[in-house]
């Protein structure tokens, strides 16, 4: 496991809980920006990591199983 995949096992748990925290922080607020806390949650649900599309220096998902 390199660099780059350890920085996307903690990414993805980490883009979750900011998205429903921020949710959850709009609600409670009554702030209309609420919304904002859906790209990263969507972008945590969908394993998606700018660091590796942008380095591809990360073991493919289909490698990682193996």
């Amino acid at each position: 496991m390199n660099t780059f995949d350890k920085i996307r096992a903690f990414c993805r748990p980490f883009r979750i809980v900011v998205g429903v925290v921020t949710i959850g922080i709009g609600i409670y607020t009554g702030v209309y920006w609420w919304f904002l806390g859906v790209l990263p949650l969507i972008a945590g649900l969908a394993d998606f990591c700018p660091a590796c599309i942008i380095s591809k220096k990360c073991t493919p998902k289909t490698q990682e199983k193996e």
